[in-house]
């Protein structure tokens, strides 16, 4: 969980930069500098046995190729959406993705979800609503961003449960590196410009070898722990994003927001305490399991000492 709030943190850091680079560059040449950094990080997934090769050597292309347009358009929406809005604001809306993940995980991939679940998701959708106040504030593109992002990073969780077959890390990585890369690069040739300073090129080496660093401490983390206490810290960047936003970019919290980031950061507490109970009982099951088939392979063990041991008995007429 320290490498996961550590992950957190240079992730949120990460978007600040992008925030620093809104009219200084094109968003797409931003969101590119994240896949050229991504390379550096690398050499830490390679195994012995694997080759560089497998980054774009994958056994499920399908799921590849999904997973690289999904992270394109999360990195190039969500870079937009942090250029023009308040990162509170930005990551409130971000922060839709289990929302958009438990319905997927419905209609795709055919997955029961219990009550607590949908309470936990829309109690997330109300805090929402709460800071953006739709009706009362106007909205505008960059909160379509900050929606698409979070239905593109959705799409890329499906996308890697669908692909659980694959078992080279590189491969997996491969995709998140190869999307932004390629459609950031796509886009970004109309309007690329060279960083005009050398802080330009500072915030643009923030924004992307904090984001490439941040997906490490991720990778460690989750090969530490569960996936439920590594998805908790995930709202400690919503206290980053309002910390910068107040010293950095002098965007101070109105009270409405404060009480619908409250509800937000309660629903994902819930959504973690409800995980944590189903994968506490799924081994308190598991080790009953054992147990009683340990319990059975011993009795068939006693059961045929005893027959091997018996006496033999006369035959009668």
């Amino acid at each position: 969980m320290t490498l996961a709030f550590g992950a957190y943190a240079f992730f949120s850091i990460s978007d600040a930069f992008s925030k620093l680079l809104a009219g200084r560059l094109d968003p797409f040449e931003v969101a590119f500098s994240g896949g050229v950094f991504g390379f550096l990080i690398l050499p830490f997934l390679k195994q012995p046995g694997e080759s560089y090769i497998d980054i774009v050597r994958p056994k499920l292309w399908g799921m590849w190729i999904l997973r690289a347009a999904c992270v394109f358009v999360a990195t190039a929406a969500s870079v937009e959406a942090f250029m023009l809005l308040p990162m509170p604001e930005a990551l409130s809306l971000m922060f839709l993705m289990p929302l958009f993940v438990t319905i997927l995980s419905v209609v795709l991939l055919k997955e029961k979800v219990t009550f607590w679940a949908w309470l936990a998701v829309l109690l997330g959708f109300v805090g929402v609503l709460i800071v953006l106040r739709p009706g009362f504030r106007a909205l505008h593109f960059g909160h379509l961003c900050a929606l698409v992002a979070a239905f593109a990073n959705a799409g890329s969780v499906i996308a890697y449960r669908l692909a659980d077959h694959e078992k080279t890390r590189l491969s997996l990585f491969g995709s998140s590196l190869i999307g932004p890369l390629v459609g950031n690069g796509v886009l970004m040739a109309l309007h690329a410009s060279w960083p005009a300073s050398f802080v330009d090129w500072v915030y643009l080496f923030g924004y992307g070898f904090l984001a490439a660093l941040g997906q490490l401490l991720m990778m460690m983390a989750t090969a530490l722990a569960p996936a439920n206490r590594v998805a908790l810290p995930q709202y400690s960047q919503m206290i980053w994003g309002v910390v910068l936003s107040y010293i950095v970019f002098k965007q101070p919290l109105d009270s409405w927001t404060f009480v619908g980031i409250t509800v937000l950061m309660f629903s994902g507490v819930l959504n973690w305490i409800r995980q944590r109970i189903r994968y506490e009982r799924m081994a308190m099951r598991e080790r009953k399991a054992r147990k009683a088939a340990a319990e059975a392979a011993n009795r068939t063990a006693a059961a045929s000492v005893i027959i091997k041991g018996a006496p033999g008995k006369p035959l009668r007429n």
